[in-house]
């Protein structure tokens, strides 16, 4: 063999050798690309299932934060100014509190805010407006605790 022949041979070598390393090589590039993409995925299922969790709970904590409000309305309402009693505006102002707690109830509180209502509207002795203020605050005081499950609307 001449030189001519060893050159082509050895070109040709050298030719196969890097189309098979190319082959091979784009290969493992389209399993890394594919694992990369599989991979940012995962990354980008994990960002969004935070984020809905992130809003879900800021959610919870401004429904608690206007439930709190709406609750000290109402006490607030429901405490005369004097010992006269409420007058004709501080019965107007119990009234509508009491719509706003029956509207963010939940349903055991709505129905005690309405026995606070009608123990002052009877003029019951003190006492027992106090007891059925203390049975509302506590039931208040259940509903706004984020750790105790809410029970289930009917649907």
């Amino acid at each position: 063999m001449d030189e001519w022949g060893i050159a082509l041979i050895a070109a040709g070598s050298a030719l196969a050798g890097s189309l098979v390393t190319g082959w091979f090589a784009r290969s493992a590039g389209m399993r890394q690309a594919e694992a990369a993409q599989h991979a940012g995925d995962r990354q980008a299922d994990a960002l969004l299932h935070t984020v809905r969790l992130t809003l879900q709970e800021q959610r919870a904590v401004r429904l608690l934060d206007l439930r709190r409000q709406t609750y000290v309305a109402f006490l607030e309402a429901a405490t005369p100014t004097s010992r006269a009693g409420f007058g004709a505006d501080g019965l107007v102002a119990l009234q509508r509190a009491l719509g706003a707690v029956e509207l963010e109830g939940p349903t055991d509180v709505a129905r005690l805010a309405g026995e606070v209502v009608n123990s002052l509207r009877r003029d019951d002795p003190p006492d027992d407006v106090d007891r059925a203020r203390l049975h509302f605050t506590s039931a208040a005081q259940a509903a706004l605790d984020p750790t105790v499950p809410e029970p289930q609307r009917p649907q």
